[in-house]
């Protein structure tokens, strides 16, 4: 029996962000890519290039877990009819803070 290498899919490769995120997505996430890419040719812009790496890679693995999808869409129907249940962002701040306490 030999050993087989364990393939490791870096999660901030751009082609892995591309595959998974939805098609709505790609053109935002290669606009940012390309602009960090060409950023990335000084020094001082490679930070910028994994900040954006980074970033998309969360959301792409985001988009991978179950029923995230399917709750967005609640979310949207329920906003759309009304029905959204949302709190005040400084109620909700102060809640946070109060909770940290």
């Amino acid at each position: 029996m030999s050993a087989q290498p364990i393939e490791y899919e870096d999660p901030q490769d751009p082609q892995v962000i591309l595959r998974v995120l939805p098609e709505a997505q790609r053109p935002v996430f290669l606009a940012q890519y390309r602009d960090a890419v060409l950023a990335a040719a000084e020094p001082a812009g490679y930070k910028e290039l994994t900040r954006v790496l980074k970033g998309w890679a969360h959301i792409a693995w985001t988009f991978t877990q179950p029923g995230y999808r399917e709750s967005v869409d609640a979310d949207v129907a329920a906003f759309k009819a009304g029905t959204l249940r949302s709190v005040p962002f400084d109620e909700a701040i102060a809640a946070e803070l109060h909770r940290r306490e």
